[in-house]
């Protein structure tokens, strides 16, 4: 029997991606890498192809997931940067090998090493997060609106105001949820 895990939720920014892995934080928290192969799945889909990952592997890009969330959403706020936070960041950075190539149609991709790959894509990850959160990238950080995810998201949107990390989900349950309020109002004012 075939286990049913939770979507992946892509975005366009590697970081904030995968600190969507784990949504839901501040309600019914959902894990999208539960196991080590979930983890190699989501790589996969974000260009950094490993074969195999093992539990402590997995271990440390739940560390570093949270360590981004965390610098991520201080970030946001403009507050100071968690110091334990910037120090998982920096190490998983530093200890990567992965090189970006150019592909004959003019794209960059990722080579990771042979020795680490995991270790390899984690550091990948974690420069991301070092150029959106050090301001270096045309955009900024922001927190989901919803009361129930507060997902930190790199808004690139013209006029910086963009409220959800997804409107596909946080964006249209918010809206659903109101929708059903204004009903609900005007069932009682029609009585």
């Amino acid at each position: 029997m075939r286990v049913e895990f939770p979507e992946f939720r892509l975005g366009k920014v590697l970081a904030t991606s995968f600190t969507g892995t784990l949504s839901e934080r501040h309600g019914k928290a959902v894990e999208r890498i539960p196991t080590p192969q979930r983890l190699v799945d989501w790589l996969a889909v974000n260009g950094l192809a490993v074969d195999s990952c093992t539990i402590a592997q997995l271990d440390l890009a739940r560390q570093l997931r949270e360590s981004i969330h965390a610098a991520a959403t201080a970030a946001a706020i403009q507050d100071a940067l968690p110091a334990s936070a910037v120090h998982v960041i920096n190490d998983r950075s530093a200890q990567g090998r992965a090189a970006a190539i150019l592909t004959p149609e003019g794209e960059r991709r990722w080579r990771l090493g042979s020795a680490s790959p995991v270790e390899d894509a984690l550091s990948v990850i974690a420069a991301d997060a070092i150029s959106i959160i050090a301001g270096e990238r045309d955009g900024k950080l922001a927190l989901c609106a919803s009361p129930t995810c507060r997902a930190a998201f790199f808004d690139t949107s013209q006029s910086r105001t963009r409220r959800w990390c997804d409107m596909n989900t946080c964006g249209n349950r918010q809206k659903k949820a109101r929708f059903n309020a204004n009903q609900r109002k005007n069932a009682r004012s029609a009585e």
